[in-house]
């Protein structure tokens, strides 16, 4: 494709990026065929050829209007067109610059800017903890609708004890503790179980992608550079210690952002080095896979359950990561089946997006829901695994069929077999 940017982005680092991804796009319209909202919605603008076109016209000096920002702010950044592109066009950073370049000149109105800061501001502060804690105490007194929002509480577990001498880091997270505690003690458990430590840095917060995604991309780098500088010390050896040798993320939405660290402060002189080091070290739970079936085999116990596994965009488009979870479960004895029509569309969670737009996000989760329910012949499965605490939250404020981290059910397995 063809870009003549104007004077204003020539030279400038998101310029010369966004020139190089154009450059890549042969405008060929495979992507139009596996993009949920121009599925849903028929509009070329809400499809991700469409909004390459826009955020061209915006670089080369025309004016985005708020049309212009509608179309983008409709975008899951599920990223499957990255996956299905045959020229490898880098879609989800372009589309970071052409939301950070509307935004810049298209004013939201009041009730807009009000939504999106509470939402970047509220889900990673030390107050949503005790937010979430009085919202499921009076869960049964909440509107329907706010109900399917906040999750029953539930019990983390114990957190093992024992010492190794392999360590990994896990980041937290900044919503799972307080919705779902037990993905991360149960991602501890099993990997006490291979003969692994979990740490967990106390200074690490929220990796970043609230605020990058809704625009406060300054305030999403200074959280990313606050997790490096805590993990720094974990990477290097502590108390005599030899550096952890990964840093684990076992909800995939945190996991793509963090392995795009390298990327996001690749202009930072300050913060370059360490943040592609960051990426290099960060892996999902999955990705260990293989070594836990290898070591944990003959200890797991798995009921005799059927179970649906939704693999969210984040691990199989943002990180390129498919068919490991369903293979290692299934060799592991799970009766897990990956439901055979649409299982590379979004869900329609999206991180925020669920709160920002829920009528497509709703649409999305009640299409996935449909065919999840007929993947197995029977009828509807026991429970429907997941990776991503978003993807999870919002699939279950639509069945009533238990929807878990696919860790949580090893672990599940793994106890029964002691």
């Amino acid at each position: 494709m063809q870009t003549q940017l104007s004077p204003q982005y020539q030279g400038t680092p998101d310029g010369l990026t966004a020139e190089a991804i154009l450059r890549n796009c042969v405008h060929c319209g495979f992507c139009t065929a596996t993009c949920p909202t121009y599925q849903l919605l028929g509009d070329e603008l809400d499809s991700p050829r469409g909004r390459i076109y826009l955020i061209k016209q915006v670089l080369e000096g025309a004016k985005p209007t708020r049309k212009t920002q509608l179309h983008l702010d409709r975008c899951l950044t599920c990223r499957n067109c990255e996956t299905t592109c045959p020229s490898g066009v880098q879609y989800g950073h372009l589309l970071d610059i052409g939301r950070k370049l509307v935004d810049a000149q298209v004013p939201r109105p009041a009730n807009e800017k009000a939504m999106r800061w509470t939402l970047k501001e509220g889900l990673s502060s030390p107050l949503f903890a005790p937010a979430m804690a009085m919202g499921q105490l009076a869960r049964g007194l909440l509107p329907q609708a706010l109900q399917k929002k906040v999750p029953a509480k539930q019990s983390g577990g114990a957190w093992p004890t024992r010492q190794h001498p392999r360590q990994v880091l896990m980041l937290a997270g900044c919503v799972q503790p307080s919705m779902s505690p037990n993905i991360n003690s149960a991602t501890a458990r099993v990997l006490d179980a291979a003969g692994i430590q979990t740490v967990i840095a106390p200074k690490a917060g929220c990796c970043g992608a609230l605020k990058f995604h809704l625009n406060d991309q300054d305030g999403g780098k200074s959280e990313m550079r606050a997790n490096i500088d805590a993990w720094w010390p974990y990477i290097n050896g502590v108390a005599g210690r030899p550096g952890v040798e990964a840093i684990v993320m076992n909800a995939s939405g945190c996991g793509a952002t963090v392995k795009d660290y390298g990327h996001i402060l690749r202009d930072d002189p300050a913060y370059a080095a360490k943040a592609q080091r960051i990426s290099d070290l960060a892996h999902d739970i999955s990705e260990w896979l293989p070594e836990l079936t290898e070591k944990l085999r003959e200890r797991v116990k798995p009921r005799a359950s059927t179970i649906v596994w939704h693999p969210p965009c984040s691990l199989q488009h943002g990180m390129k990561l498919r068919g490991g979870v369903d293979k290692y479960m299934a060799e592991l004895g799970f009766k897990l089946k990956i439901t055979g029509c649409e299982s590379h569309l979004c869900c329609g969670s999206a991180g925020t997006y669920s709160v920002l737009q829920p009528e497509i996000a709703t649409q999305l989760r009640d299409r996935k829901l449909g065919h999840i329910n007929h993947t197995f012949e029977n009828g509807p499965p026991d429970s429907i695994a997941s990776a991503n605490i978003g993807c999870i939250s919002h699939l279950q404020s639509g069945t009533k069929t238990p929807v878990r981290h696919w860790i949580e059910l090893l672990d599940e397995a793994l106890q029964a077999g002691v």
